[in-house]
């Protein structure tokens, strides 16, 4: 079990959006990011990325269960992330789980988060909500 990993993982908990800076003890200079929806080279660019992401939400939170180290230097993380957005769901809470890969040394220099986009944003828009939903119920 990666003692890295959970003191990655306790450590990004604690981020909102008024501590942003602590992203320089977990990530390195040149991190280089990667989820579903955005790609991001380097730490201003994450920085840039995180503050617009905790702009636009409330409740942000990730609650991890899994801790998976592959070799030295390499791992996963399996976790559920729970948001709200004024403009999704009716306000509504929305859970998304999901995982991330992190290559580190003594930072997080590779970051690639793996989750379904449609469950976290476009199921939970109108009209396209709508559509994904039919969508599901004709190929289930």
């Amino acid at each position: 079990m990666s003692e890295f990993l959970r003191s990655f993982a306790r450590e990004f908990s604690g981020l909102n959006k008024d501590n942003l800076h602590r992203l320089g003890e977990l990530y390195s200079d040149d991190i280089h990011f990667t989820d579903p929806l955005h790609e991001v080279q380097g730490l201003a660019q994450l920085r840039d990325y995180f503050s617009e992401l905790y702009a636009n939400v409330s409740d942000l939170r990730f609650d991890f269960h899994g801790f998976d180290q592959i070799r030295e230097g390499e791992g996963y993380l399996r976790w559920v992330m729970s948001y709200r957005h004024p403009r999704l769901a009716n306000g509504r809470e929305i859970r998304v789980g999901g995982c991330s890969h992190l290559l580190w040394r003594d930072k997080v220099y590779r970051h690639r988060d793996y989750f379904d986009a449609g469950a976290l944003l476009y199921e939970h828009l109108p009209i396209l909500g709508r559509a994904i939903a039919w969508l599901k119920r004709r190929m289930g």
